[in-house]
């Protein structure tokens, strides 16, 4: 999977985005650049899905045009990572060429407004009932904090009713706007477990996908090789071109690789605190 930036640019500046002040930066890829990026990953390196993200998508003028080149010209599976704010008009634009549509939603009601942008978690929801009536399959994805944790399992269930396939769950990283909201972060890491415990007693029908350092032990410090292993199940561009192999090493200026925009190729280009160097280790997740 290609986890592919298109801008940084957003119509939102949550209290926990990893990009923090990169918000307001200009960097983005032009649709040519990010179509040659497509073809690389998908020809050289055997990419076959890509996940579209910013900063917002939708806001980015040229995604319908990456969106057609990925899935007729490559026939890439396509999803597309959004907030989901007003973007039925473009969604219907593109549907047809749209595999899966992933809001992000925090928690129900005034719980995701706050953390996210007053009036946003109905705006998903109205988005969400767009996509579905345009045959889009739709999921959701929350990033976990002390805000939302006692959420997980309403909005789990409420996604389920609305007919959602899954909700994905992300560990809080301390990155961005989160480095300015320690409030945020969970500091009894029991309560992972009890999560787990919760999901596991809701008997949900909805796929609930959970990242490694959710559980009550977390996730492995350090990446352990693997023998003869010749590919790697995720790459991450942010609108520079820096690429990441880790969830982990996202939002860090933790890069061992850069696409190069201009001459379109990627570069190795070691340091002492990339993550190859680092040995941080990517995110495991797993099915509830």
């Amino acid at each position: 999977m290609l986890y592919l930036q298109l801008l940084y640019r957003c119509n939102f500046n949550c209290t926990f985005c990893f990009h923090g002040e990169r918000l307001s930066h200009n960097d983005s890829f032009s649709a040519d650049e990010a179509t040659a990026l497509l073809r690389l990953m998908h020809e050289t390196y055997g990419s076959e899905a890509v996940t579209l993200l910013g900063g917002e998508p939708f806001v980015y003028r040229e995604l319908p045009q990456v969106v057609r080149h990925a899935k007729h010209d490559l026939g890439m599976q396509v999803e597309i990572c959004t907030n989901g704010y007003r973007i039925e008009r473009r969604l219907a634009e593109i549907a047809g060429d749209v595999d899966f549509l992933r809001i992000s939603l925090e928690g129900i009601g005034h719980t995701n407004d706050t953390l996210r942008k007053r009036g946003s978690f109905a705006a998903a929801l109205q988005s969400m009932e767009a996509a579905r009536s345009l045959g889009v399959a739709t999921g959701s994805t929350m990033t976990v904090n002390r805000q939302n944790i006692d959420e997980v399992i309403p909005l789990a269930k409420l996604l389920e009713d609305s007919g959602a396939r899954q909700l994905k769950l992300h560990c809080l990283r301390p990155i961005g706007n989160a480095a300015d909201h320690p409030e945020l972060t969970i500091t009894d890491t029991a309560a992972y477990a009890r999560l787990r415990e919760q999901l596991a007693d809701a008997a949900l029908c909805i796929d609930v996908v959970v990242d490694e350092d959710l559980s009550g032990e977390g996730s492995q410090v350090t990446c352990a090789p693997v023998q003869n292993e010749k590919s790697v199940e995720r790459i991450e561009s942010d609108p520079r071109g820096a690429l990441t192999l880790s969830c982990k090493a996202v939002g860090k200026d933790a890069h061992a690789f850069w696409y190069d925009k201009k001459n379109g190729h990627i570069e190795y280009r070691p340091t002492g605190t990339d993550e190859i160097a680092l040995a941080i280790p990517d995110v495991v997740y797993s099915h509830v």
